[in-house]
């Protein structure tokens, strides 16, 4: 291909390379020049235009952009018709992208002027999104070189195909442990279904079973043998060996491990294996979570009904860190100085502040402000706060809203930061801000409390801060009654950001559910679950307390 300025009279037949608008004329890049272009360029006063001319061998660009894209579809991908050097490509199922890397790269190095671009291996798509594009960079290429990207295409093919999903039917099997909450595992089936939905399956097989090898070995097969097409397992503990629970019961079951451990965070601990030609997942403990993590990655190539090796697996590592981990420490973050005074074996103190929200309008009371309501002579609201500067933890801030002066007075002379919450009405998640955005910057995290729980004492607040450990992965520290989880909360203050962010009346519940890995639990007595709503709770609540 020939290219450079010409004279208008000279440009008879060739393109144009660069749109022309002066005046009321207006041709654009691409144009043929006839002679009705060069009569319209003299008249505007154009002397000379930038153009190419096609040599006998060149192929334009967009027949070029063509034949490589149609060598480069696979099966259930159509490609559209070129325009202006480009032809792209499109999904014509649902499934993930397949793609040839090495195909791909041989295509890309015929010549530069030659280019296929396409969406990452294995990304999900719908009917319709484009996976791939084929552009001419110039007018035309030399056929030799269209022909040999046309070659290379062809030996590695298909370069670019939609694996549709296959798989329908999935089972789920939990494993339980004393303090594993039904809610729990009612939840990781709801996050469970809503990544199926977009594969048209659904969990049609279900068992809760006690964490022991023989139980889950039972369940794998009764679900399987019901027509499950995969099963998932969860565990109450997760996986942490080849030899655990879980994967014995699969080796039980005559099934085989084909790999335990991926170079994926989140998503380190999963197993993957078959049991009678159809694959089972030994979950890992992010999978509760609808957040990304590499159970996702190989949960969707299964459901296509693509193999995924040892090897594949093993390849994952590079792009395989998908988010900062919660329950480890940033290597940027240095853990605090220990004074020489301080026995090297004892672990530092940990500095906490204790949020007590006081800003409710105690609306299904009837009217009185619960916070203001005594026993034994103090308010409702000094109880919890007083529990609170007991406590290790220091400051203590106490949140108010309603009433906000009455409250105040109620704690004149307490050693605490009030910080008024101007929008307490919206909802408890704007006392949560307003609190967590009082902490002084030098604390580690802070204890939420709520001020109508009297009977969470000192003790129990103290037992929940000295179960924080971020070393160990215990950065949300939560009581437990019976399995149930009550107050206060301990929160980590990588946390922050995220509950600055809370809206609504639920508080931090989805936050907590979001982030399992990252709970820890402490055993308590009923205190941890009571909280005055009602003036028959205020009544029971100060008969127990005043011993009534």
């Amino acid at each position: 291909m020939r290219f450079g300025p010409v004279p208008v009279a000279a440009a008879a037949g060739a393109l144009l390379v660069h749109s022309v608008r002066q005046g009321g004329l207006v041709l654009k890049k691409g144009t043929v020049i006839g002679a009705a272009e060069m009569a319209a360029l003299a008249a505007a006063g154009i002397a000379e235009v930038v153009v190419a001319r096609l040599d006998p061998d060149d192929v334009t660009e967009d027949t070029a952009a063509a034949a490589v894209a149609t060598a480069v579809a696979g099966p259930l991908v159509r490609v559209d018709a070129a325009f202006t050097g480009r032809a792209n490509l499109f999904a014509e199922a649902a499934g993930l992208l397949v793609v040839d890397r090495a195909g791909i790269d041989s295509v890309n190095a015929v010549d530069p002027d030659i280019t296929v671009a396409t969406l990452p291996a294995f990304a999900p798509v719908v009917e319709g999104t484009m996976v791939a594009t084929a552009k001419i960079i110039p007018f035309a290429v030399p056929g030799r070189a269209c022909a040999a990207a046309v070659a290379a295409a062809e030996a590695a093919a298909p370069l670019v195909r939609v694996a549709p999903y296959r798989v329908r039917k999935v089972a789920v099997v939990s494993t339980l442990l004393p303090g594993l909450a039904d809610k729990v595992i009612d939840k990781t089936l709801r996050v469970t279904a809503a990544r199926l939905a977009p594969a048209g399956a659904a969990v049609v097989a279900e068992r809760r079973v006690p964490h022991e090898t023989a139980a889950v070995t039972r369940a794998v097969e009764d679900v399987l043998r019901e027509g499950a097409e995969l099963a998932i397992v969860f565990g109450a503990s997760a996986i942490a060996d080849r030899r655990d629970v879980i994967p014995a019961a699969v080796e039980a079951a005559g099934g085989r491990i084909e790999r335990f451990g991926m170079p994926v965070d989140p998503g380190n601990l999963l197993m993957i294996a078959e049991v009678d030609g159809r694959p089972v997942l030994g979950a890992p403990g992010c999978a509760r979570s609808p957040k990304e993590n590499g159970f996702d990655w190989v949960l969707a190539r299964l459901m296509c009904g693509l193999p995924v090796t040892d090897g594949d697996v093993a390849g994952m590592g590079v792009g395989g860190l998908l988010m900062e981990i919660v329950t480890r420490p940033q290597p940027r973050e240095m853990p605090p100085a220990v004074p020489a005074e301080t026995n090297a074996m004892t672990p530092p103190a940990r500095r906490l502040a204790a949020v007590v929200l006081a800003a409710g309008r105690s609306t299904r009371m009837g009217g009185p402000n619960k916070l203001l309501a005594e026993i034994g002579g103090r308010p409702l609201v000094r109880i919890a706060v007083e529990a609170a500067l007991a406590s290790r933890a220091r400051p203590v801030v106490v949140v108010t809203g309603h009433q906000h002066e009455a409250v105040a007075a109620a704690l004149a002379g307490l050693p605490v930061r009030l910080v008024h919450n101007p929008d307490h009405a919206e909802g408890l998640s704007t006392s949560v801000r307003t609190g967590i955005a009082a902490v002084p910057d030098d604390a580690e995290g802070a204890v939420v409390c709520l001020g109508d729980m009297p009977q969470v004492g000192s003790g129990l607040i103290d037992r929940l801060i000295a179960a924080f450990d971020p070393e160990k992965g215990a950065l949300i520290v939560i009581p437990t009654i019976a399995g149930q989880r009550g107050n206060p909360v301990v929160w980590s203050r990588r946390f922050f950001p995220e509950l600055g962010r809370l809206t609504g009346d639920v508080g931090a519940r989805n936050l907590i559910a979001a982030y399992q890995e990252a709970v820890a639990e402490v055993a308590a007595d009923p205190a941890a679950a009571t909280d005055v709503d009602t003036p028959e709770a205020l009544a029971a609540v100060k008969a127990t307390l005043e011993g009534g």
